[in-house]
């Protein structure tokens, strides 16, 4: 018989439980005995016990410093250092020029659009697969979000789709590094100077993120971060926004103060232009210089994890990890992603898949859903000020335009660990990838 070679894919399709460890190369102990094979949603033993990694982790060197700003009284950054100190430290740490720092990452995308000038009765074209703060920043600025659809394989804007959507209203792109993941920058930027449109990166999670050896954030006019609770750099709430130019970032600066002056914009009468108030607070920056101490351990620790798991999970049928698009030197993983396709997995479904892993002690969840099919779009788009900006014709036009097969899929499909679980042992992914195998093994029990 000639000799045949096997994936590790197709051993793990047609081996038995007990000689898997064999091929996979994975710890048997989680397979043995008949209680252990059993799946723990079914009343078997679960493949972990453990806790996983806590998130936020407090830095206790931060304390002398924010109980010294407290009892100074100096809370804002019209009375303080502090947040000045980051953001000069956080523009070196982007390899950018400029930093603001604001109150929020939402807040960072508003200040953004409008220094660019997204006014009211403009489209901008962004990605669906997104933070619902993404699309929602441009209806604050009383423009139209545009979808375009998103490449399943990478969870991120298929650059391909993005001029087949550019109207004679369009100002900007608003490409969402997701998760981390590095958007494909040249095409999104081909296309903008093509048409003479701004681009904002919405990195708000996509920190240390390189895309052919420069930062997330540094690619177009202006990206974007958050600082909020969950994020690889933590701090409650807050944002920044980056930048080379220094006339933008001057105009970003006033426009977060109230429209003060600063820099190159100048006082013209009593305000210059008109702002609002978006600034962050002292004890947010504090917070985010000790959290800064620890990010880049983090990230090599979590770029680490998510290469491992990749390298293990591709080779489970029905787990297809994130392909990452060209030029992608680092991804940031605010969350590790992959597409669970069901009818590779016995036909069970993504919902039952969800349910067993977690049940094995395996925290997981789906991602995002059809954002561009959210209620509150059709609630903006039936309000009367978006019907005195766009007429009946643009927005049916709208309605008939927002189908996205390659978003409705991504949908359906993804899986996503949060950050923190990134931060354990090889052991830690050891678990992950046996609870996975031991679902795909036991998958006749789950499906029907």
């Amino acid at each position: 018989m000639a000799n045949r070679r096997f994936t590790r894919r197709q051993v793990i399709a047609t081996t038995s439980v007990g000689a898997l460890g064999t091929f996979a190369n994975l710890p048997l102990t989680s397979f043995s005995s008949n209680n252990t094979r059993k799946l723990a949603i079914h009343g078997g033993e679960k493949v972990r016990t453990a806790h996983w990694p806590e998130w936020p982790v407090w830095d206790q060197s931060a304390e002398k410093e924010t109980l010294e700003m407290l009892r100074s009284g100096r809370w804002w950054r019209g009375r303080g250092e502090s947040v000045a100190d980051f953001e000069q430290k956080y523009a070196e740490l982007m390899g950018a020029k400029r930093c603001l720092a604001t109150a929020s990452g939402t807040t960072a995308l508003l200040v953004a659009l409008q220094v660019l000038g997204v006014d009211a009765g403009d489209e901008v074209l962004v990605s669906p697969f997104t933070f619902i703060a993404t699309y929602n920043s441009i209806f604050m600025n009383k423009a139209l979000p545009v979808f375009v659809d998103t490449d399943p394989e990478t969870f991120l804007i298929d650059p391909s789709k993005i001029e087949e959507k550019i109207t004679d209203r369009t100002s900007a792109i608003l490409p969402v590094h997701i998760y981390g993941l590095p958007v494909d920058m040249d095409k999104v930027n081909a296309v903008a100077k093509k048409h003479d449109l701004k681009v904002i990166e919405d990195a708000c999670q996509a920190w240390l993120g390189e895309y052919k050896g420069k930062k997330l954030g540094t690619l177009g006019d202006l990206g974007c971060f958050s600082f909020q609770n969950s994020k690889n750099l933590p701090a409650g709430e807050g944002g920044a926004v980056i930048g080379n130019n220094d006339e933008l970032m001057d105009q970003c600066y006033s426009f977060h103060n109230c429209g003060r002056p600063f820099g190159s914009v100048q006082r013209t009468s009593d305000y210059p232009m008109r702002g609002s108030n978006r600034r962050m607070q002292q004890m947010q920056a504090i917070t985010l210089l000790s959290q800064m101490k620890r990010i880049q351990k983090d990230a090599d620790i979590r770029l680490e994890n998510a290469l491992y798991l990749d390298k293990k999970l591709n080779e489970i049928p029905g787990i297809h990890t994130c392909k990452l698009v060209e030029g992608n030197n680092r991804s940031a993983y605010h969350m590790y992603p992959f597409r669970f396709v069901s009818k590779e997995f016995g036909n069970v479904t993504r919902e039952q898949f969800l349910k067993a892993l977690r049940a094995e002690g395996i925290p997981c969840s789906s991602g995002y859903g059809k954002q561009n099919k959210d209620g509150l779009i059709e609630e903006a788009l039936n309000s009367r000020g978006y019907k005195r900006l766009f007429s009946e014709k643009r927005l049916k036009q709208w309605r008939e335009e927002n189908y996205l097969p390659g978003n409705d899929q991504l949908a359906k499909e993804a899986v996503t660990f949060y950050q923190s679980i990134l931060l354990g042992s090889k052991s830690d992914m050891d678990d992950i990838v046996n609870a996975i195998t031991k679902i795909y093994e036991n998958r006749d029990s789950l499906a029907g």
